[in-house]
């Protein structure tokens, strides 16, 4: 386990404290401006991406499924109206968002399916050849995505409903 963390390059620990910054950040309640709720998804939607993109290429069938995974979970989130009790100030035009951990947890998971792949790819693990590891690899990246995705749209609804 040293001989994987000793060879883990330095700006991985600086992402994995950012996102655990981020996440704590998360879990507290905080006012945010409504045109700043997709930055984190945006962000979160490059890292995902990228991480389809970087194992399998622009595969059509990589990109397709985690295109499908993103929106799988964009429609559910939206129908479960997640996250609740958000609410809107119109005259500063900003949201009240309840802290949750949910956030992090996703930011983790992606972090640590990123370095998992990363580890398989470097150590050319015969799993990256698999079929089935693009499919849920690609399908889960989407997934990911898909929930901060419909987070943002769930809050900046909040905000146009209140008008």
């Amino acid at each position: 386990m040293s001989a994987l963390i000793s060879h883990t390059p330095i700006w991985v620990f600086v992402v994995f404290f950012i996102l655990l910054f981020l996440g704590f950040i998360q879990s507290k309640v905080r006012v945010v401006a409504v045109k700043t709720v997709f930055i984190l998804p945006v962000a979160m939607i490059m890292f995902s991406f990228f991480g389809v993109y970087a194992v399998f290429g622009l595969s059509f069938l990589a990109l397709s499924l985690w295109a499908m995974g993103l929106v799988t979970t964009l429609v559910i989130g939206l129908k479960l109206d997640y996250p609740k009790l958000v609410s809107f100030d119109a005259q500063c035009n900003k949201l009240t968002i309840p802290g949750s951990w949910v956030p992090l947890v996703f930011m983790m998971a992606i972090f640590f399916t990123k370095y998992f792949v990363g580890f398989a790819v470097a150590r050319e693990l015969p799993i990256v050849n698999e079929d089935l590891f693009m499919v849920l690899l690609s399908l889960l990246y989407g997934a990911f995505s898909g929930v901060f995705l419909s987070r943002s749209f769930v809050m900046y609804k909040t905000s146009k409903a209140a008008l």
